[in-house]
């Protein structure tokens, strides 16, 4: 992985994270209500981990946001 994409990915990730503790959750709430995996989403959220557009589509719904919410600022 290059590391501009390193850099998106860890913005994104600091994006989601910022976004889900506005909503007063815990990635353990998030994953129980995305029905996905909390250490995927801690992943996404440190930049680990590549999210595909559905992936993305769905947290944003779950934060209460949009897509072009959620990508603000990258």
């Amino acid at each position: 992985m290059s590391s501009s994409t390193h850099v998106l990915l860890v913005q994104l990730g600091k994006r989601i994270q910022a976004l889900r503790k506005e909503k007063g959750s815990t990635q353990t709430d998030l994953a129980v209500h995305l029905d996905m995996n909390r250490g995927h989403i801690s992943d996404i959220e440190q930049g680990k981990r590549e999210a595909g557009i559905i992936t993305l589509q769905v947290i944003a719904r779950g934060l209460d946001t949009t897509m072009a919410g959620l990508l603000k600022g990258l």
